[in-house]
């Protein structure tokens, strides 16, 4: 994946964030329903984000971009701060 399609990505599911919380103000899904999906976005866009910034990193240390790929959700929520 390059950085277009990683940024690509990203405002998909920012839109679909922005859409799931205007579908949960007019009443066509559930406030848990909303919750559980945000939280499948939320672990997305931090899987996308990693990816960016290490494909970056690896570009400025004069590695292949393309080499890097996608952590687990697991491996990047457990990140140490």
């Amino acid at each position: 994946m390059d950085d277009k399609t990683v940024l690509n990505r990203i405002h998909g599911l920012v839109d679909e964030e922005h859409k799931l919380r205007e579908q949960l103000r007019r009443g066509e899904i559930t406030g848990e329903e909303e919750r559980t999906r945000l939280q499948e976005l939320e672990e997305a866009l931090d899987q996308c984000w990693d990816l960016l910034r290490r494909r970056r990193a690896a570009r400025e240390a004069g590695h292949d971009p393309d080499a890097e790929r996608a952590h687990s959700t697991g491996e990047v929520e457990n990140y140490l701060q």
